[in-house]
């Protein structure tokens, strides 16, 4: 007897139909996400960085 609100209405879950309730949960789902792979993409451009810094040093003491 879960309930969420969508668009300032409280629907409940268990009222659902089956399609419906797996649109909800992907969404869900998908929202929980996003988070995650923003903060990976924020260790990749760290990364990113790191490694073209230490490739304009490696360039640098062969000249």
């Amino acid at each position: 007897m879960a309930k969420v609100t969508i668009d300032d209405k409280e629907y409940e879950t268990d009222d659902m139909a089956e399609e419906t309730l797996a649109q909800l949960q992907s969404l869900q789902f998908v929202n929980g996400e996003i988070p995650r792979l923003q903060a990976k993409l924020a260790a990749m451009q760290t990364a990113s960085n790191a490694y073209s810094k230490a490739l304009g040093d490696a360039l640098a003491a062969e000249d």
